[in-house]
């Protein structure tokens, strides 16, 4: 069981079941959509899938026709995708989980639409907290 919340809390999920054809999608859309670099999404069947709070806070925004992306209207974070053309599936917003997951990610799709300034291989330093030089306020 994988449980996720919006930023606020406000909306609570729970997954039941596995995360298939997880992927870091570089598309317009998803970098839009996500504000970062990158969405990282997975598939989860409808009936393994619920809002265990908060579905009153969810709005959604249909960018295609039967594509809706559900976000949360209190602190706009996404949550997950739903497409009237595949009902039995969701396709979930990874980062909204609080639990780690068994499942890995098997590809980066629409690469070539990638931000410019995204180096997926670099040797970027890595930290624990904030970088070093970052002036904090105590």
């Amino acid at each position: 069981m994988y449980h996720g919340a919006c930023l606020c809390g406000e909306v609570r999920v729970e997954v039941s079941g596995p995360i298939s054809s997880i992927i870091h999608c570089h598309c317009s859309l998803c970098r839009k959509s996500s504000g970062t670099a990158f969405a990282t999404n997975g598939f989860v069947q409808t009936e393994d899938f619920t809002v265990v709070k908060g579905a009153d806070k969810l709005s959604q925004f249909a960018f295609k026709p039967g594509r809706l992306r559900h976000f949360c209207r209190n602190c706009g974070s996404p949550v997950y995708s739903s497409n009237a053309t595949d009902p039995a599936r969701v396709r979930l917003r990874l980062g909204i989980l609080n639990s780690d997951i068994s499942e890995r990610p098997v590809s980066h799709n629409f690469y070539s639409s990638k931000a410019n300034w995204e180096d997926l291989d670099c040797a970027l330093p890595r930290y624990d907290g904030f970088e070093p030089e970052r002036n904090v306020a105590k």
